[in-house]
């Protein structure tokens, strides 16, 4: 049931999403939208993947024209984290446009990385998700857009620093939200204290006046990932007037809540403060964090305790301590205002998990969006006896008898007659066409390769609750490794795969289900397809599958070698489809 609040959030966001439509493929109005819309990669492979999407987007004229849309990699080497990747992105950015750098509005989504929790968006993106949402559909790049459509012309020419798999939605009543001071500014909105323990929490003077929806607080500190003893001890914790507001994870807020981190801005003189100090570095050998460690620095209470502590990065290098604690010199002082935003909600989409729940089971999100069951998709006949509403079916086409059951995400995918979805699964980028039962909890994607100059497919098959960065160290300990709640090596006896030591892809003192060599490849996909299901078919059954001496691939292989303009290729294939049916559809006048 929706309060008043709810209904103010919705009636906003639906605002944002008509606003944005009436600008897709049209040029924008010098003033009126970003300048500049910066997208991160991971390297140089993902860089042209995410470049060929932008310039297929353009083309079909699903995004705003007359924008400079730029993809920047990090360069060869360490992993340097979003940090890093901001100072590196600005630098190049700045090379580009060095006299007219300081006028633009800049919109900067980190997108790098491989998305090992979320593998359907591993290989094209996780800023390349689709929505099930408009038309032609969103991905999550237009989303993003959308609900920041009123910031252009509500801010100073600076940076706007966001992540490509969260979405933050929120009502400002009156007010605008205003990037108009100096320094750093970031939005804040209220969430449970178990929240808190895993996002940035702000520790906050107390409010001026009376509670309302949009309040600009001075910020005392800011705290990655604290414990609820930390909060308690800084007094980062507060009272919220609510009626029956939730948080992201549909959890009731109680008397007691934190204000936790999403985007933030930063000025053009803060901006050049952080690429001044990227070139006298001359390059990043570390894990930088823009939000652990730019943010940490900021405010009256900061202190250098943070620059020591390496919890939360994936490899300590040498460098990371020292180039913290210069981070924190260098914006010690830097004016830090946040925007409590006290009717907002911030939408995490990361995990496998997140996504079947935001997009099938979700009421709430569903609502406060207009996400709907099905998109952009084709079921000759009976379409709603054969697809339960909390089913999710996007850019597909469907056989009259195909079932999927509640709770799944089916996506740029074809399935036949004989095929039954089970519940809580994913379905990505495949064609299934022999019968098959796919049981609950699975995830299926087809991806097309180039290898040693051959074209090949790949279908990766595991159980959505499978952890794939998971590692062991040694060949003997391969049955902690679990494939739909089977050891690994009780798995390769069924698919008759020896062990040796070649049987995992890349770094040999972490093996993990991402790099190990288990999934077929094949000369068409519907090969790749129909060996993949006998070996998820052999795991149900424990029966045997013998796949003799062909290629084995791990994940890791198959996202190196992946062939993105197949894969956009097979996309555009279905789109065509569709729009043919759907024009043949049309009644005649």
């Amino acid at each position: 049931m929706f309060n008043q609040e709810d209904v103010s959030l919705q009636t906003e966001t639906y605002r944002r999403l008509a606003k944005f439509n009436t600008i897709r493929g049209k040029e924008v109005e010098p003033g009126k939208f970003w300048d500049v819309i910066i997208i991160t990669a991971a390297d140089k492979q993902q860089e042209l993947a995410y470049q060929q999407q932008l310039a297929d987007k353009l083309a079909r004229k699903e995004l705003p024209l007359g924008v400079r849309y730029h993809v920047f990699s990090d360069p060869p080497g360490p992993k340097i984290g979003n940090g890093g990747s901001t100072l590196y992105s600005l630098h190049c950015l700045q090379q580009m446009y060095p006299s007219e750098m300081t006028t633009f509005k800049i919109l900067l989504i980190h997108a790098g990385g491989y998305s090992q929790r979320l593998p359907s968006a591993s290989a094209l993106g996780k800023i390349f998700t689709a929505m099930p949402l408009g038309n032609p559909i969103y991905q999550m790049l237009e989303l993003k857009l959308a609900i920041y459509i009123d910031f252009p012309t509500n801010m100073n020419p600076g940076v706007v620093i966001t992540c490509a798999d969260d979405i933050e939605l929120y009502s400002s009543g009156d007010s605008q939200v205003k990037f108009d001071r100096s320094g750093i500014i970031a939005l804040a909105h209220p969430s449970s204290l178990s929240i808190g323990t895993t996002h940035g929490v702000f520790v906050l003077d107390p409010p001026n006046s009376a509670h309302q929806e949009l309040d600009y607080r001075s910020c005392k500190s800011y705290l990655h990932k604290p414990s609820i003893k930390k909060m308690h001890e800084t007094g980062a914790i507060h009272s919220h007037k609510t009626s029956s507001q939730v948080d992201c994870t549909g959890a009731q807020l109680t008397a007691q809540v934190v204000y936790t981190d999403s985007l933030f801005y930063m000025d053009h003189s803060t901006a050049n403060l952080l690429v001044t100090f990227f070139q006298e570095l001359g390059n990043i050998l570390c894990e930088i964090d823009a939000y652990g460690d730019f943010l940490q620095a900021l405010g009256p209470n900061a202190t250098l305790e943070y620059t020591e502590n390496i919890a939360n990065v994936s490899k300590a290098e040498s460098q990371l301590i020292e180039v913290r604690k210069q981070i924190y010199f260098l914006l010690r002082g830097t004016p830090f205002t946040v925007i409590v935003l006290n009717n907002s909600k911030f939408y995490h989409v990361g995990t496998m998990q997140e996504y079947l729940y935001h997009f099938t089971s979700d009421s709430i999100l569903r609502a406060e969006l207009g996400l709907e069951s099905t998109v952009f998709s084709i079921f000759p006949g009976q379409l709603e006896k054969k697809t339960n509403e909390k089913a999710c079916v996007i850019q597909s086409i469907l056989d009259t008898k195909t079932c999927v059951s509640p709770c799944s995400v089916v996506e740029y995918s074809r399935l036949g007659p004989e095929v039954t979805v089970g519940k809580h699964c994913i379905i990505s980028n495949t064609s299934v066409s022999c019968r098959i039962d796919i049981p609950d909890k699975t995830f299926i994607s087809s991806l097309g390769l180039m290898t040693d100059g051959q074209a090949i497919y790949a279908t990766i098959v595991f159980g959505i609750e499978d952890n794939l960065k998971k590692s062991v160290t040694s060949l003997s300990e391969l049955s902690s490794l679990r494939i739909f709640g089977k050891g690994l090596k009780e798995c390769l006896d069924y698919w008759g795969i020896i062990i040796t030591d070649h049987l995992f892809s890349g770094d040999q003192r972490n093996l993990s289900l991402w790099n190990a060599r288990i999934f077929p490849g094949f000369p068409t996909l519907q090969k790749s397809v129909d060996v993949s299901m006998q070996m998820l078919n052999s795991l149900q059954t424990k029966s045997l599958v013998q796949l003799g001496d062909t290629k084995l691939l791990s994940i890791e292989e198959i996202m190196s070698h992946k062939d993105v303009k197949d894969m956009l290729s097979i996309r555009q294939t279905i789109y065509s489809e569709i729009v043919t049916q759907r024009q043949m559809e049309r009644p005649v006048s």
